[in-house]
């Protein structure tokens, strides 16, 4: 299995550790003991693992078949990548404090999430506290996992779910579309009362252009670059993918995975229009309409232009070095289709169309051009 293990923050036990698919790359040759266990990966394949599925795994080699099925499972499957690694990391934190306490997962108590949220919190003995934020997602994320234990083992779920207070009558606005009275609970006991659902922050465009230039092109609040600056190869690249994130209002996730055929062209609009893929869209129930700033085209038309762009000069030398050979599963783009939003492509499963609404993040950065020049995304900047 390759992929990137990381120890649960604080643990203190650092007992358990989570590895993460990666199908991208080779597998591994396994040799001595280990050579009888045949492909690997492909055996993960068929038991339900796919491109980014956490593996938790104990530090003495006992990896809990229960606890790996969760990331199999259905209240998983419709999850994003992002959401499985950020449960897993939680999962694994949870597993550490539990190894801390002697108790085993399947026999926490409602008293144990209790004081893991003191020690996650507010505990001095803690050098790695979080934001009410944080544990917020924590505590969703072991919600969901217990209660899929509940139903498939029959493990009690210790994360308390009721609520304070008894509540109240509330009737609904016919102009949200909830025209229905009803009884509505009082706040989870559980979450903290600092947590917030949204916290929406604005920044005007002056204050977001400083921070740009100081912290990504070097410069300094006199409008000069600062001595010793030594961002020159790759600030155009980070400008222009957090001009994207402010000009489109796109997440992270959403703008990195946009590929340069479907970036409206500079007709003299000053946004133009571009469709954002049903597989990139959070949540994944259907793709949505969102608006491009000229000046965002003209940040990746420089980040992207073949004689003074960076990005060229990186496939370049990733060509040079060979990476593009080390991935597995790539697929060579030879046709797209604007109207249909189709891609003509050819991979190691042959030749074939693709709607580009089904192609996740993970896949889009494997789409090649014919003469084999890196990957398409035009703002998938973590991977060239």
């Amino acid at each position: 299995m390759a992929g990137t293990t990381a120890e649960a923050p604080g643990s203190g036990a650092g007992c358990w550790t989570v590895d993460f698919y990666d199908f991208t790359v080779g597998a591994a040759r396994l040799e001595g003991e280990l050579a009888g266990l045949g492909d690997v990966m492909g055996r993960a394949r068929r038991n339900g693992a796919r491109q980014g599925t956490p593996v938790v795994v104990h530090t003495a080699g006992r990896p809990d078949a229960r606890v790996n099925a969760f990331f199999r499972s259905l209240p998983m499957v419709g999850a994003r990548p992002t959401t499985w690694r950020r449960y897993a990391f939680a999962l694994v934190v949870w597993l550490n404090f539990l190894e801390v306490m002697g108790r085993p997962w399947d026999e926490a108590s409602p008293a144990d999430v209790e004081v893991f949220k003191e020690w996650r919190l507010t505990d001095g003995r803690n050098g790695a506290r979080v934001a009410p934020t944080s544990f917020d997602t924590d505590r969703a994320a072991l919600n969901s996992f217990y209660s899929w234990a509940e139903l498939r083992y029959g493990v009690p779920n210790p994360v308390p779910s009721g609520t304070r207070g008894r509540g109240r009558w509330a009737r609904g606005d016919r102009r949200w579309g909830t025209a229905t009275e009803g009884w509505v609970r009082g706040r989870d006991g559980l979450r903290p009362a600092q947590a917030r659902r949204r916290q929406v922050k604005w920044m005007l465009r002056p204050a977001f252009e400083q921070w740009r230039d100081i912290g990504l092109r070097g410069y300094g609040f006199d409008g000069l670059r600062r001595a010793g600056w030594r961002g020159g190869g790759c600030e155009d690249r980070d400008a222009a993918f957090v001009d994207g994130l402010y000009g489109t209002g796109l997440r992270l996730t959403e703008w990195a995975s946009v590929l340069d055929v479907e970036l409206p062209g500079a007709d003299g609009h000053s946004f133009g229009r571009a469709w954002l893929a049903a597989a990139c869209a959070k949540g994944g129930r259907g793709g949505r309409l969102y608006r491009v700033p000229r000046s965002v085209l003209a940040s990746l038309a420089g980040y992207l232009d073949p004689v003074e762009g960076s990005r060229p000069a990186a496939v370049r030398r990733a060509q040079a070095a060979g990476r593009y050979e080390a991935l597995h599963g790539v697929r060579v783009v030879t046709g797209y289709s604007p109207r249909s939003r189709a891609f003509t492509v050819t991979g190691p499963d042959g030749a074939g169309r693709v709607s580009a609404d089904v192609l996740g993040p993970d896949e889009r950065s494997r789409l090649v051009p014919p003469d084999g020049g890196g990957a398409r995304a035009a703002v998938a900047l973590g991977r060239r």
